[in-house]
């Protein structure tokens, strides 16, 4: 098939890829790309054929640096060997086993290792194999733990505007992301939404915004409305992401907290975004000081090499579900065929090692000013109409075009075209560069991203 030499393969082995007039003429290929415009991008498609530390490589071999982690995945960078090992090593041992009244060792291991590193007393740990499954997981633990306690009627969940928490039916039910939601119907009954967080007094705001704490009284008006005795949990990512990086306002999470203690409503943190160190400690709930009652997890977890999720549950939860049900009886009725995947579990715990033995988290923290002091950098610029930060996360909000996203896919383009890989949402550019990136790759993705904004 006519196509492209990566003459860049660190195999050795020549690879051969579709151009751009092959993907013009074969417009209607077989892949249904997820969150995408399919027929723009089979015209002029972005093919990326291999990784290593803070890059990408193309199908033509250019390289280019990565400025979301993947898609907020690979914390630890491209191609790390301890985990490649890790992986070979259990395939030859141990392939799969069923999760379903058996386990496995590296299981129990992976278990401890994120107990360890999880809040006090979230040391309970139930696996998935995505960030959607662990929020749809956390909302099933969180209507049996209410019925386990006797308040089954504790059926009502809280959420906010501009919330993602996945895409399964519960996870979209959650979700006040109106694109995500419009074409599926009414979701789930008893959702509602609390305000999300951006504020105009905030604009521009380094960190945490002083403006806005009373926001979190939206639970308290909902109390009110249903009562208490309704409401099973609050669902709210720490840090907002895939809307554009919405940051708390200081005082926020905290009036969270003690408006849910003050009714016995669960709280969760979507940590699947924020978890691992991308606010510069373990997870956001360390950074904001607020400790949930569930935190859901994926992403960086294995990062990125194999699909993993996790839900950590605080201990009194765990145990008021499994002392309710009869002795030799199941007491969660859910799960996955591959929860705790041998092979996943393996890339876990080899992640998890990295982690603490190259102090990973500290090192976010220590690089988290010089990343915000070159993204607010950007703030100069006349298309740029906000920014918002926090560890190795920012947000870059764009003047809109003639239609909404239209300029954050031309965005997109040149920066791909300039050797820049990024998420971009509607007009919205996000940036989340690896923990284990140089300043000077800071500096070079803020410089490209200044460059493009720039000619736009």
């Amino acid at each position: 098939m006519p196509g492209v030499r990566d003459h860049a393969s660190h195999t050795g082995i020549q690879r051969f890829t579709p151009n751009a007039a092959d993907a013009e003429m074969e417009e209607l290929t077989p892949y249904w790309l997820p969150f995408t415009p399919n027929r723009l991008f089979k015209k002029e498609p972005r093919l990326l054929t291999r990784a290593e530390g803070m890059y990408f490589w193309n199908a033509q071999g250019d390289r280019l640096l990565d400025g979301c982690s993947g898609l907020f995945c690979c914390a630890l960078g491209h191609g790390r060997r301890e985990i490649i090992d890790a992986i070979s090593q259990q395939y030859a041992e141990l392939d799969f086993s069923p999760p379903f009244q058996y386990s496995h060792p590296r299981a129990l291991e992976l278990a401890g290792m994120l107990a360890d590193v999880t809040p006090t007393h979230l040391d309970r740990i139930f696996f998935t194999n995505s960030g959607s499954e662990a929020v749809d997981t956390a909302m099933k633990i969180a209507l049996l733990y209410h019925r386990s306690r006797g308040e089954g009627q504790r059926q009502r969940f809280v959420s906010r505007e501009r919330a993602y928490h996945g895409v399964n039916f519960g996870g979209v039910s959650l979700s006040g992301m109106v694109k995500n939601r419009e074409s599926f119907g009414p979701g789930l009954p008893g959702v509602v939404h609390m305000r999300h967080t951006w504020l105009e007094a905030n604009r521009f705001a380094r960190g945490q915004g002083e403006h806005g704490a009373e926001l979190a009284d939206d639970l308290r008006r909902f109390v009110n409305l249903y009562g208490a005795d309704t409401i099973a949990a609050c669902f709210v990512e720490p840090i907002a992401g895939s809307t554009g990086i919405l940051v708390p306002p200081r005082g926020y999470l905290k009036r969270l907290r003690e408006i849910c203690d003050e009714h016995g409503i669960l709280l969760v943190f979507d940590e699947v975004i924020t978890g691992f160190g991308r606010t510069g400690k373990a997870f956001a709930a360390d950074s904001f000081e607020v400790t949930p009652d569930i935190i859901t997890m994926a992403k960086a977890i294995t990062n990125g090499v194999i699909p993993m999720g996790a839900v950590a549950v605080a201990k009194d939860v765990y145990e008021c579900i499994t002392a309710a049900a009869p002795e030799g009886m199941i007491e969660f009725f859910h799960g996955y065929t591959y929860s705790a995947h041998p092979l996943a579990c393996a890339a876990g715990i080899a992640a998890q090692k990295i982690y603490r033995e190259e102090g990973i988290f500290e090192r976010a923290a220590r690089l988290a000013p010089h990343f915000e002091q070159r993204v607010f950098e950007l703030s100069k610029l006349p298309i740029v109409q906000d920014i918002r930060s926090y560890g190795l996360l920012a947000g870059i909000d764009l003047e809109p075009g003639e239609s909404a996203g239209a300029r954050g896919y031309a965005a997109l383009q040149r920066f791909f075209a300039a050797g820049l890989v990024v998420r971009v949402t509607a007009d919205t550019i996000i940036l989340a560069p690896a923990l284990i990136a140089e300043t000077e790759q800071l500096d070079r993705i803020l410089e490209i991203v200044s460059q493009v904004l720039t000619s736009l």
